[in-house]
C-alpha cells in the first residue's frame, strides 16, 4: 500500500515531500532543454530542512557538476542585507531612517533636481527612508566616468558615492518608485560613516559571522574559487558563457582586483547561508533584528506608488512585499517578503506558512521561468 508521504513539522502548516520531490525532474528538464545550467533550491519550514538539492552544472565547460555548496554571485539578493545593517545601526542610535541623507554625507548637501532638462532645487532633500523604498529620485546606474564601474569595480565605495551625490535626480523624492543601485550603494556609505568601519566588514561581524554564513563574501577568497558557479547566457542556439559586459565582468575570474564591494549587488553566498539569515529574521533572532525593526522592514512604505518587480507588489524597506492578492501568482502568501537577483536567483520569507526559500542559478538573458517554476512548486507544497 502506498502512502503519500508528509513532513510534518508541528501543528499548523506542514511540507509535502511528495511534491518536493519532483522539484528535482523539473530542473532537470530546464538543463536538458539548455535553458539554465544548473540549480540549486533549498525550501525550510519551521526551521526544519525539508527539500535540499542541486541539479546541473556549476561549470558545463569543465564539466563540474553544480554542488549544494556551490557559491553565486546573489547580485540584488544583496540588497536587503544592506538593508538590515540600516536598521541595526538605527536600533544602535547611530542613524534614524528618516534622516536626510545629507547629515551623515554632506557631499549630497546642494543636490538638484532635473525637470525639463533645467535644474531646480527639490522641494525636499532625500533621505535614507527614500533610498531604502527607491523613491529617492537618484539615477539608476553609473554616470557617464565610471560608467564601467559595476564591471571593472575599481573604485571604493566612498569614491562611487561621491560621484553619485554630484548626480541631479530625475524626480521628486518621494513622488515615485524606480529602482536605484545607486541609492543602495549610497546606503552602503552611510553604514561606513554610522559604523566607523568598512561596509564588508560590518556586515561580517554583524551578521555573516553570528549566523554562521560562512561561504558569505564580498571579495571571495582564492581557495573558494573552484566552487564559484559561472554565469550563463541563454542564446538561439542555447546556452554560452556571460562576457565581461555583465555585473561583476567575466564571473570565472571572481573580480580580480575589485575594490568596489558593491552594497548594491556585490555578495557571493551559498543556498545554506542564505537560508540561515532567512531563518534569523523569521525566528526574530535579536542579534540581527528587533520585531519592531523588521516589521516596520516587510511593511508596505511605498503607499499607492507601483512599485516592485513581480505583479502587484509593494517595496518595505529593501524587501518586495506581498501586499496585495493579486501578487501571490506565485503562490506565495499576503505578507511574504523577498529579493530576488540579476542572473535569476531568489530568496524569500512567507511569516503566514513559516517557510523559507531559496532559488539560485546563474543565467543572463533568460526568462525567470526556472526560478518561478521552483517557487510555485515549492510553494504548492505547503499544506494546513
Amino acid at each position: 500500500m502506498r502512502f503519500l508521504l508528509f513532513l510534518v513539522v508541528a501543528v499548523g502548516w506542514a511540507a509535502d515531500s511528495g511534491q518536493l520531490s519532483k522539484v528535482a525532474g523539473r530542473m532537470k528538464e530546464l538543463v536538458e532543454q539548455k535553458r539554465i545550467a544548473g540549480t540549486v533550491t533549498l525550501f525550510q519550514q519551521k526551521g526544519e530542512l525539508v527539500h535540499f538539492e542541486a541539479v546541473g552544472w556549476q561549470d558545463i565547460e569543465n564539466k563540474k557538476p553544480m554542488r549544494k555548496d556551490s557559491i553565486f554571485q546573489i547580485m540584488s539578493m544583496t540588497k536587503p542585507f544592506t538593508g538590515t545593517a540600516i536598521m541595526m545601526l538605527a536600533e544602535a542610535g547611530r542613524l534614524s531612517v528618516s534622516d536626510p541623507v545629507e547629515k551623515h554625507l554632506p557631499e549630497f548637501r546642494g543636490q538638484m533636481l532635473k525637470v525639463d532638462g533645467a535644474l531646480k532645487k527639490p522641494a525636499r532633500p532625500i533621505t535614507i527612508h527614500d533610498l531604502m523604498t527607491h523613491t529617492s529620485g537618484l539615477p539608476g546606474a553609473p554616470p557617464p566616468g565610471i560608467g564601467e564601474l559595476y564591471q571593472k569595480l575599481d573604485r571604493v565605495l566612498a569614491d562611487a558615492v561621491l560621484v553619485f551625490s554630484q548626480q541631479s535626480l530625475d524626480f521628486e523624492p518621494g513622488s515615485k518608485w524606480s529602482y536605484s543601485n545607486a541609492g543602495i550603494a549610497t546606503l552602503g556609505r552611510i553604514i561606513e560613516v554610522a559604523s566607523g568601519m568598512p561596509y564588508e566588514k560590518f556586515l561580517e561581524t554583524r551578521i555573516f559571522q553570528p549566523l554562521g554564513m560562512k561561504d558569505s563574501h564580498f571579495f571571495l577568497p582564492e581557495t573558494k574559487k573552484d566552487r564559484l558557479a559561472i554565469v550563463y547566457k541563454l542564446t538561439p542556439t542555447g546556452l554560452e558563457r556571460a562576457d565581461a559586459t555583465i555585473l561583476g565582468g567575466l564571473s570565472a575570474l571572481a573580480r580580480p582586483g575589485s575594490k568596489y564591494a558593491a552594497p548594491e549587488f556585490g555578495m557571493y553566498s551559498t543556498a545554506e547561508d542564505l537560508a540561515r539569515f532567512y531563518q534569523a529574521l523569521l525566528s526574530g533572532d535579536r542579534r540581527i533584528l528587533s520585531k519592531a525593526s523588521l516589521q516596520l522592514m516587510t511593511s508596505k512604505q511605498t503607499g499607492d506608488l507601483r512599485a516592485g518587480h513581480m505583479p502587484n507588489t509593494a517595496f518595505g524597506l529593501t524587501w518586495e512585499v506581498i501586499d496585495d492578492p493579486r501578487g501571490e501568482v506565485h503562490l506565495l502568501s499576503k505578507g511574504t517578503y523577498g529579493h530576488g537577483g540579476a542572473f535569476s536567483t531568489h530568496g524569500w520569507v512567507d511569516p503566514a506558512r513559516k517557510t523559507v526559500g531559496v532559488f539560485l542559478t546563474q543565467i543572463t538573458g533568460a526568462p525567470p521561468e526556472a526560478k518561478y517554476a521552483y517557487m510555485q512548486m515549492a510553494n504548492a507544497a505547503v499544506t494546513e
